[in-house]
């Protein structure tokens, strides 16, 4: 019980459906439970709710009774609804009348990864920012045209309604209405009892998995494998087309039809993903990752490498250090 009887706590609601992802289902009750006065007085309570109270099965292989069916939605200060792994919102954007009608009209809507599919089915994002999990930002983009979705960003806070990337941005999500509601000294406080990060540099685009397209054997292959053998070089146009025994105007053509990007763009980025690399991998000062990777400096690296994963060298290398 809250010691303090004039203070009452903030009720979070987590609706669970079928097929729920177990740690996004579970960030709620840790994170906003962890979140106390000074005094060590609680200032969330977060209950959980299904349709008519029915169990629900997650992705792990295991059930779990939620205490309440979604009229406890009623007396809910805030609305989180946890990512799913499975169902047919996920599969052509619909909900069952009664789940979205609950959704509809409450005072805060928030979703963890996923869970923005259910919040855009109920026509909660329409016209709005939103992300969600960068894997599924194009099955989001093409169920939700209507929605303005930013697939490189951890969370997004639009007032009553806020969305978030993948686990543990749900965790930065809750950590950040923690701050919005009761500022950032109960939010680092909360953020040191979960044993995380007050706040994390960057977005989804660091942790966005980048393969070289596959590129038709012939043609320039030849000229694009000496470029990857000399990234630290400064390759110009006249160096390319000279390899490649052409004019550059020619070779320039040639270059954006086989790759469909520009000779430039294609070597950017080649040096951005060799730098992280050698960030991930090595010691190497970021001078030195500068040099090897073909920016020159490392003011040249900070901005390429910030403008494609949004985060500084160190901050990436903190990040990615392989041991």
């Amino acid at each position: 019980m809250c010691k303090n009887p004039a203070m009452r706590r903030h009720r979070i609601a987590v609706v669970a459906l079928n097929h729920f992802a177990p740690l996004d289902f579970g960030i709620p009750g840790q994170v906003f439970w962890a979140a106390e006065t000074p005094g060590g007085e609680k200032l969330y309570e977060v209950v959980t709710c299904s349709e008519g109270r029915r169990p629900v099965r997650c992705s792990a292989g295991y059930s779990v009774q939620p205490d309440h069916d979604l009229d406890v939605l009623d007396t809910a200060d805030t609305v989180l609804v946890p990512g799913i792994h499975a169902g047919r919102v996920l599969k052509d954007g619909t909900l069952s009348a009664g789940l979205r009608a609950a959704l509809r009209g409450r005072p805060r809507v928030m979703s963890i990864c996923t869970g923005a599919f259910v919040l855009a089915a109920a026509g909660l994002l329409d016209g709005r920012p939103a992300t969600t999990h960068w894997r599924e930002a194009p099955r989001f983009a093409e169920l939700f045209p209507q929605v303005k979705l930013d697939p490189d960003v951890l969370f997004v806070d639009d007032g009553d309604v806020l969305t978030s990337a993948g686990v543990a941005a749900g965790m930065d999500l809750c950590l950040h209405v923690i701050r919005r509601d009761h500022g950032s000294e109960v939010a680092n406080r909360t953020a040191r009892r979960c044993v995380m990060p007050p706040w994390r540099e960057g977005g989804q685009a660091q942790y966005v998995e980048r393969p070289l397209p596959h590129e038709p054997a012939g043609g320039l292959g030849a000229t694009r494998e000496w470029m990857l053998a000399h990234l630290d070089r400064p390759l110009d146009l006249n160096a390319l087309a000279g390899h490649a025994r052409m004019s550059v105007r020619t070779f320039t053509r040639r270059f954006r039809e086989e790759t469909g990007v520009s000779p430039a763009r294609w070597l950017a980025a080649q040096r951005v993903q060799h730098a992280r690399h050698l960030l991930e991998t090595t010691d190497l000062g970021v001078e030195e990752v500068a040099r090897r990777a073909g920016f020159g400096t490392a003011v040249s690296l900070r901005q390429h490498l910030h403008a494609a994963v949004g985060v500084a060298p160190l901050a990436y290398r903190h990040t990615f250090r392989r041991v």
